[in-house]
């Protein structure tokens, strides 16, 4: 009698999270988020355009500049930053249509960790664990900071791999 291998949660849950990716049509990053309370899955969603508004892949990136001012080693300088505002990222549209009495004690499973602006809607959104499996290397200092601040277990899945199937092109 063979044995057939079982998932655990974080893997099953990262695993929805990724499928829910595919759906977006960003050409530069696709992101997918899933509400778990418990064991139960509450909601997902994936980034893209507001809906009835050509996306990224017919309309073509809509690129914003910011400069932001980094200090390492006591050395300041001004680093600038690039990102699609066409784009609703995955995190903001799972609060927009999910419901503050589910978020409430629940977790939040994402294929790539929060930007600072998503970071802060979650921190105020009830949830009390991020789940993430890319990093997102721009943002982390300042993410992990509110998170810890606030009591939000804040974690990498680390080991994780996606399943083939749901690995597209990543690019900043």
């Amino acid at each position: 009698m063979t044995i057939a291998y079982r998932k655990d949660w974080d893997t099953y849950f990262m695993d929805i999270a990724f499928m829910v990716s595919t759906r977006s049509r960003c050409p530069r990053r696709h992101v997918g988020a899933v509400l778990v309370q418990g064991k139960k899955l509450l909601g997902t969603a994936y980034n893209g355009a507001p809906m009835g508004v050509p996306d990224c892949s017919e309309a073509g990136c809509m690129i914003s500049e910011q400069y932001e001012l980094e200090i390492v080693d006591g050395v300041e300088t001004m680093v600038k930053k690039q990102r699609c505002i066409r784009t609703i990222h995955a995190e903001q549209n799972l609060l927009l249509f999910t419901d503050r009495i589910d978020r409430e004690g629940s977790t939040v499973y994402v294929t790539d960790e929060p930007c600072w602006t998503c970071a802060n809607m979650l921190a105020n959104s009830g949830v009390v664990e991020i789940v993430y499996h890319r990093s997102y290397p721009k943002d982390t200092e300042k993410v992990r900071a509110m998170m810890a601040s606030k009591g939000i277990e804040f974690r990498r899945l680390e080991g994780y791999e996606p399943p083939r199937e749901t690995v597209l092109g990543v690019s900043d």
